[in-house]
């Protein structure tokens, strides 16, 4: 960063900064952000950044006239609420892990367990990425792009009025309407997707053997699965936050999966049918075997896939981490003498972050030493999960200033992690139940700590181009991570009695991956023959430059209606950006454009995933109180469904992609018109 550089507020300037209102804001907009996400994470293996909503809700509330603060207030406040995202990610990504793999009955009962890990891993995230702020945020030329757009929004939101927080509620308004009338506990007007199967003609193959005599022949069938997209406005806006390319990456994967294997698999393979007894004859025993062909055949190759593609981004990013960790060295012992006094470059003392790091480890090692019985074997974990985590966490803090905390590959990084464990508790002897518990308790504490490591390094990155205080923010960063691990795993509760997690409506496709691998290490239980044909595929990827293996391994392991979905959202993008090419924006107004989407698809997000957490929460009443089932539906007109539901669902559901598309493609590029007269008088 350039000497010339001045932050929006001036490093001599003392305004309120850390003040009780703006940490109790950030805190409760991280559960708000944390809940929405949790949601998001298990139905679709992803996640948003709440940099830029919180930021704009912080706007909104500090401008009103009993809570009126400053930009700084602001930044403590986005830098709090921020939290419940990365906390969300590291834990969707893992815990549901020891459920999906036996371990554990239920969630619930395990609630001490997660709050713990969650703790030490939040924690640990907070103090590893600490010493790489100032290499990372301060001496690099990494772009940082959401931190330098929330900069930019927080900037132009103190210059007057701003009708940002508006297109937040708004579409958080319409995307929970929405869900209300297509999720199955509200009153499902709107059919969620509909699915089918098409039968091939049945084709006789003749086979012969090397000297082309005939040995046999077969008559094979199957067909192709399809399903239609699901009638969510929290994906789709996933998809246009991650634009055109990254969904059709995604994408790619899933049509791989689902149109290419999956056929294949099932006309290889015609006698599948009767060898499952199963599976009750008749038009939907397809769609049947096609889904569990999916779950048990296609997803370890999946899961090889992923294994290839986790390997190959490290392997990109040595040199980088290598330079991350010197220049955190060497910054560090500069910024002792260079800096005395400014309170720009004030960090929370090493000395203090060298002891809360120990002290976090002692209680982790203490639950490995449950998990495994052994101290050796709980101290051997413990070290792993410390070195391993700061290298990681320093790989995800470089990634996250090159393309944004969005894009950061959580989910490799955590794989590398699990499989260094794996392999270590195989060496030392511990398999089993044992072995299996230790190594998805060091992936989630790394997971967790690679999350909010990422997401802090963008707020610290943030807050520099603002004049943000980094002790004040790293102590703001302690204290949500603090409350909120005592919060988000009720969420996690709620969605798992509702919906199931590992099922169709909740695949957590991570955890599940996490799961697989972890039992196909530890207690052999891995078929190899298929994670093997995954690596191949994921070295041919490497081998043709394809981009963002790990994307298109995601595709594969995901249903497909999830991603295409998300794929649609993508193409809803790709359409505005060319409505927006066409009109010739002036720089100004191009932003406006994309900020106005971003919130717009945000709100979506945010709006479909509280109402779900909401649902879920009030059929664990209903259930508590002693009713069967609860929605609003049966709750309002005594029966299971509407009477036009079962033939008219599925095409009223084209409602809900009718308005999404509106609001997504008109709404920012009528905004972006009234930003742009000139543009507009020329083309209307």
């Amino acid at each position: 960063m350039s000497k010339a550089f001045r932050p929006y507020v001036p490093a001599e300037a003392r305004p309120p900064e850390m003040t009780l209102r703006a940490v109790l804001l950030g805190v409760a907009l991280s559960a708000l952000f944390g809940a929405a996400n949790a949601y998001l994470a298990l139905k679709a293996g992803q996640t948003i950044a709440a940099t830029i909503p919180a930021a704009v809700i912080a706007i909104a509330v500090f401008r009103m006239p009993f809570f009126r603060g400053g930009v700084l207030e602001q930044n403590i406040t986005r830098t709090a609420a921020s939290v419940g995202e990365a906390l969300v990610a590291g834990v969707a990504f893992t815990i549901p892990a020891f459920f999906l793999a036996g371990l554990w009955p239920d969630l619930a009962g395990h609630f001490w367990d997660v709050v713990w890990i969650m703790l030490a891993g939040g924690l640990l995230g907070v103090f590893f990425i600490i010493v790489l702020r100032r290499p990372l945020c301060v001496e690099s030329d990494l772009p940082f792009p959401e931190a330098t757009a929330c900069a930019e929004v927080v900037k132009a939101g103190q210059h007057g009025a701003t009708e940002a927080p508006r297109y937040v509620f708004g579409a958080m308004g319409v995307g929970a309407l929405l869900h209300l009338f297509t999720n199955s506990r509200g009153l499902q007007l709107f059919r969620e997707m509909t699915t089918g199967f098409i039968e091939f003609p049945r084709a006789l193959i003749r086979h012969f053997d090397f000297d082309k005599s005939p040995i046999g022949e077969v008559a094979h069938g199957g067909g192709l699965p399809w399903t239609t997209p699901l009638a969510s406005p929290a994906l789709m806006g996933v998809g246009y936050i991650i634009g055109p390319r990254y969904a059709a990456i995604n994408f790619s994967g899933t049509a791989l999966a689902w149109w290419v294997l999956i056929p294949l698999l099932l006309f290889f393979d015609p006698d599948l049918p009767r060898r499952l007894p199963g599976v009750a004859p008749g038009g939907e025993a397809w769609e049947v075997i096609s889904n569990s062909v999916w779950y048990n055949i296609v997803r370890p190759v999946a899961v090889g896939t992923m294994l290839v593609a986790a390997v190959y981004t490290l392997y990109t990013m040595r040199g980088s981490l290598i330079a991350s960790v010197r220049g955190a060295l060497q910054a560090r012992t500069r910024a002792a003498t260079e800096t005395a006094g400014n309170r720009l470059e004030q960090d929370i003392p090493i000395k203090v972050i060298g002891a809360s790091i120990a002290a976090l480890v002692v209680p982790i090692v203490l639950i490995y030493y449950r998990f495994t019985e052994g101290w050796g074997s709980a101290l051997l974990a413990g070290a792993v999960m410390t070195v391993v985590g700061f290298i990681l966490a320093a790989i995800g803090g470089y990634l996250v200033g090159l393309i944004g905390s969005s894009n950061q590959p959580v989910s490799g990084l955590t794989l590398t992690a699990l499989v260094v464990a794996a392999l270590l508790m195989v060496a030392v002897g511990v398999r089993g139940t044992p072995g299996v518990l230790a190594v998805l308790g060091v992936a989630s504490v790394v997971c967790i700590s690679c999350s909010v490591a990422g997401s802090l390094i963008q707020d610290l990155k943030a807050g520099y181009l603002l004049g943000g205080t980094p002790w004040k923010m790293q102590v703001a960063e302690v204290i949500s991570v603090t409350v909120l691990a005592f919060f988000l795993m009720w969420p996690f509760v709620a969605l798992h009695s509702a919906y199931g997690i590992g099922s169709r409506e909740l695949p957590a496709p991570q955890a599940g991956l996490m799961a697989t691998l972890a039992k196909g290490i530890v207690a052999g239980e891995m078929a190899w023959g298929l994670v093997l044909a995954g690596c191949v595929i994921g070295f041919v990827l490497i081998l043709i430059d394809a981009p963002a293996p790990m994307l298109i391994a995601v595709g594969m392991y995901l249903p497909f209606e999830t991603t295409s979905a998300i794929f649609v959202g993508g193409l809803f993008r790709w359409v505005a950006d060319r409505i927006a090419a066409r009109k010739t924006l002036s720089p100004a107004a191009q932003e406006h454009y994309e900020q106005r989407g971003t919130l717009l698809a945000s709100g979506f997000i945010a709006g479909e995933a509280l109402l779900a957490i909401l649902f879920s929460v009030a059929f664990i009443v209903a259930e508590r109180m002693g009713y069967a089932s609860f929605s609003l539906t049966q709750l309002l007109t005594g029966h299971a469904e509407l009477a036009l539901y079962p033939r008219w669902g599925g095409w009223l559901s084209l409602f809900v992609f009718a308005v999404v598309a509106y609001v997504l493609i008109r709404i920012p590029f009528r905004a972006a018109l009234g930003a742009n007269p000139s543009a507009n008088e020329r083309q209307d």
